[in-house]
């Protein structure tokens, strides 16, 4: 049996982030990881989507040529194989680039290249070998989930992890499961001279919960692809293709895109033979701001625990967890960062701070702003359709949460994710400064309705907008 200090379980995000804080301190610590190197992020996540967006996003400007004076765009042609061809040539440079640090300097002690298991408290088994791991941070990451029945489809049923392989698109996708990636890549496709159709189980589309945005976006993006809500899709195999059943109606694919979320690896770990009570999922009671399971010197960070399944909560994550294994048993609960969703559509959407679903409605304001014909700077790009829904509360008259649909979402998402973190009141954002003309103006025009609805009319005004030199 080989004794080690650390053990880390997965080179991803979170593994990355532990292993480079331990490796300051001490080389007894070995990784190990089971499947390809270079993150899910960067192999078949934001990355590789990303790219094929950019290229979807480029092609699908031509419509809007015409607006501008530029004539001719109708004329422009896609080779979907050149846009493949980019988007892997991209992938594999942000996996190689991480394989390269992730593995760099390790020695053959320190990397194992296979799949843990648990044999028992700190006790692990790879490839025939048995590990004592003193602390053990376990990162294994997920995977696509994809319903047993759905298999018999073959390679007609695609999921994130295969469709960038693509050398060619196929002519008609279903996509099920319209959040942030079914949305994202739904688009993507379409605009590539997919046929495309979407269907989502829930009401809603792209991770958003408030009903005004909901309502625009199932406007804005059903004109780039049918959209069926609020009905399981059946799938059934046919000699041409996939048949999809949804409240009726039949449609005919040549493939199936599921985008039905991710399940957590731990499943293979056979974690309960450590001691650890698991729930009915699977999983074990952890401590989100410590990242320990139980009191247990086991810390899980990233995917696997389902928590905030995205690259930079994964990375914090791995920091919390890795502090904590490090000063084990002096555990220390941390703070956890203002929750950041973006969904690069087009329009994109942006959420951020409390949700939605979460807020109490009796304590809270809630306001939302529409960009048709209230922008200049939308309206001089064409691109004056959006909502902005901002919350706040009633009490302290801090913002404290948003979603928004609008071009740029991305870039705005983070200004005021980071006024959340800030507790800023509305008042105080009101006193930044806003150029003109900018896409920031509509929020400063979201924010002025939050500000009316928050301060009565004495409490408003010129003088309340200046601050005082002292």
């Amino acid at each position: 049996m080989r004794r080690v200090k650390y053990a880390i379980l997965g080179a991803g995000t979170s593994g990355l982030t532990a292993m480079g804080a331990i490796r300051k301190q001490t080389d007894d610590f070995v990784l190990i990881n089971g499947g390809p190197l270079g993150t899910t992020c960067a192999r078949v996540g934001c990355m590789p989507s990303k790219a094929m967006i950019q290229s979807a996003n480029l092609f699908h400007k031509r419509l809007m040529l015409n607006e501008f004076g530029v004539q001719g765009g109708e004329k422009l042609e896609i080779d979907s194989q050149h846009v493949m061809q980019r988007v892997r040539r991209l992938r594999d440079r942000f996996t190689n680039g991480v394989k390269t640090s992730s593995t760099d300097g390790l020695t053959s002690e320190q990397f194992i290249d296979g799949y843990a298991k648990f044999i028992a408290p700190n006790q692990l088994e790879v490839n025939g070998e048995i590990i004592y791991a003193e602390k053990i941070i376990i990162a294994t990451g997920s995977r696509p989930i994809v319903p047993g029945p759905w298999q018999v489809l073959g390679d007609k049923l695609l999921t994130s992890d295969q469709i960038f392989e693509l050398a060619e698109l196929p002519k008609r996708i279903a996509v099920v499961g319209l959040g942030i990636i079914g949305l994202e890549l739904g688009q993507a496709l379409s605009r590539l001279g997919v046929e495309v159709m979407g269907f989502e189980m829930l009401d809603a589309v792209g991770g958003l919960a408030t009903p005004v945005a909901i309502e625009k976006a199932i406007e804005l993006f059903s004109k780039d692809f049918p959209i069926h809500l609020g009905t399981p899709a059946q799938l059934e195999n046919t000699e041409t293709g996939v048949l999809v059943k949804v409240g009726g109606g039949f449609f005919e694919v040549d493939a199936v895109l599921a985008s039905l979320g991710r399940r957590p690896n731990i499943d293979s770990l056979d974690i309960e033979k450590t001691g650890v009570t698991l729930n009915q999922k699977g999983m074990p009671d952890f401590n989100i701001n410590t990242m320990q399971i139980e009191d247990k010197p086991l810390f899980i960070a990233g995917d696997v625990n389902g928590y905030r399944p995205i690259l930079h909560e994964a990375a914090h994550e791995g920091k919390i967890a890795v502090s904590n294994a490090m000063n084990y048993p002096d555990v220390k609960k941390y703070t956890r960062k203002t929750p950041l969703g973006i969904a690069f559509t087009d329009p994109g959407i942006g959420f951020f701070g409390m949700c939605y679903r979460d807020l109490d409605l009796e304590n809270t304001e809630v306001i939302d702003f529409h960009l048709e014909r209230n922008n200049g700077r939308a309206i001089v790009m064409a691109e004056d359709h959006g909502v902005i829904c901002l919350f706040a509360d009633k009490t302290t008259r801090r913002l404290v949460g948003g979603e928004m649909l609008m071009p740029h979402a991305e870039h705005l998402t983070h200004l005021l994710a980071w006024a959340v973190e800030q507790q800023m009141s509305v008042l105080d954002l009101i006193k930044m400064p806003f150029y003109h003309p900018v896409l920031e103006e509509a929020v400063q025009s979201a924010l002025y309705k939050l500000y009316s609805r928050l301060y009565s009319q004495e409490e408003r005004g010129i003088e309340a907008e200046l601050t005082v030199i002292k």
